[in-house]
C-alpha cells in the first residue's frame, strides 16, 4: 500500500510540474481566481490531470490524506470494506464533484474509479496555505466541508427508510445531480446501488421492478432509468 501510494504521489508531482512548465499562467487568470469560483479555479491552476482507467483505486483507506481530488469526467466511488468482507459504499462522485476532503490526516475510505475518470489532483497543504491569506477560499472550504457533514447526515437518515423510500431516494438524488432530467443514465451498477443503500441487489432489482409496475419509473435497460412519476417518487422519499 505504502509503494502504491509512493508511486501515485511520484505521479502526480511529474503531471503538476509539467502543467507548471507547459505555458505561464496568464494574469486574468490569477485574476479571475478572486471571484465566486475561487476555490475551483485555484484548484484547476495548481492541480494535476490524472487519469484513472475502470475500478482503479485512486487512495486506500488509512492512506495520508495529502490531497483533495476533483472528478473532471466519468465518475468515482468510495468505499470500505467491513470486518465480514461487506462492502459499504459512502459516496458517488461526478463531473464537477470534489472528494477526498477528511477531517483528520489519513483517508478513512478508500476511493475508485467506476468508469474511466480524469481527476484533478491538488496538494491538501497548498489549499490551506492559500486559504490562510485568501478569504474566498477558505470560505469555499469551510462550505465544502458543511457539504460533506451535511451529505453523512442525509445518508445516516436515508438507511433507517424502507428499501422503497432508499430506492426511490437515490434515483431522485441521482436525477438532480446527473442531468436534472427524468432520462438517467447511471455509471454504477446494481451491486453499487445495493451497497450504497445498504440493502442485497435482490432487493434493488424487485424494488425497481415494483416501482416499473406502478408507472413510477421505467427500466429500458440495467443502467437506463426514466422518472416517469416524479410526484410519486418524492412521496415515497417521504
Amino acid at each position: 500500500m505504502h509503494t502504491q501510494t509512493a508511486n501515485r504521489s511520484d505521479a502526480i508531482r511529474r503531471s503538476a510540474v509539467s502543467s507548471r512548465n507547459a505555458a505561464p499562467v496568464p494574469k486574468h487568470q490569477r485574476d479571475d481566481a478572486m471571484d465566486g469560483h475561487a476555490l475551483e479555479q485555484s484548484m484547476q491552476l495548481m492541480g494535476a490531470m490524472m487519469a484513472y482507467p475502470r475500478n482503479s483505486e485512486i487512495f486506500g483507506e488509512n492512506e495520508p490524506a495529502d490531497y483533495l481530488y476533483k472528478v473532471v469526467s466519468g465518475s468515482v466511488r468510495t468505499y470500505k470494506i467491513l470486518s465480514d468482507g461487506r462492502r459499504q459504499i459512502g459516496g458517488f462522485y461526478m463531473p464537477g464533484d470534489i472528494f477526498g476532503l477528511e477531517f483528520a490526516y489519513e483517508h478513512t475510505l478508500s476511493a475508485e474509479a467506476i468508469t474511466d475518470a480524469k481527476v484533478l489532483v491538488v496538494k491538501r497543504s497548498t489549499l490551506n496555505a492559500l486559504a490562510g491569506h485568501d478569504a474566498s477560499i477558505a470560505r469555499q472550504l469551510f462550505a465544502l466541508t458543511a457539504c460533506e457533514l451535511r451529505r453523512v447526515q442525509d445518508r445516516i437518515l436515508l438507511l433507517i427508510k424502507s428499501a422503497q423510500e432508499r430506492v426511490a431516494s437515490f434515483l431522485l438524488e441521482m436525477s438532480e445531480r446527473v442531468s436534472g432530467a427524468n432520462s438517467i443514465e447511471l455509471p454504477m451498477s446494481r451491486q453499487d446501488i445495493a451497497d450504497y443503500l445498504g440493502l442485497t441487489i435482490e432487493t434493488v432489482s424487485r424494488t425497481l421492478t415494483s416501482l416499473e409496475c406502478s408507472a413510477a419509473i421505467e427500466v429500458p435497460t440495467s443502467r437506463r432509468i426514466v422518472l416517469r412519476n416524479r410526484l410519486a417518487l418524492s412521496r415515497m422519499n417521504g
